[in-house]
């Protein structure tokens, strides 16, 4: 069984910076693709960043430029660094691993103008 743990959620002013993390239990890690989603309040849940096992990255087009997803295969973590945040940022992020389809519990970003 594999657990995931975001962290570094909060709340900011619209032009600020958040960096999320989420570590992940197992050995599993540094062999799965991971990404991050988000959920505002009320929407569906959409992809915001996926870093794939060789570091490749792709962004939705709401993000590019603003965000940058990492990962450390060493930590077994995968980072969100958010730039310029807007209030259409806010929702809950949620950390995701390809490798058999885990979910992390979320973390909150709120956005205020």
């Amino acid at each position: 069984q594999v657990q995931l743990v975001e962290s570094g959620g909060g709340l900011v002013q619209a032009g600020g910076s958040l960096r999320l993390s989420c570590v992940a239990s197992g050995s599993i890690f540094s062999i799965s693709d991971m990404a991050w989603f988000r959920q505002p309040p009320g929407k569906q849940r959409d992809l915001v960043a996926r870093i794939t096992l060789t570091g490749s990255t792709n962004y939705a087009d709401s993000v590019k430029g603003r965000f940058t997803i990492s990962r450390d295969n060493a930590q077994n973590t995968v980072y969100l660094q958010m730039n310029n945040l807007k209030p259409e940022d806010t929702a809950i992020y949620y950390c995701r691993m390809s490798w058999g389809g885990y979910w992390g519990q979320g973390t909150q970003v709120t956005v205020s103008s």
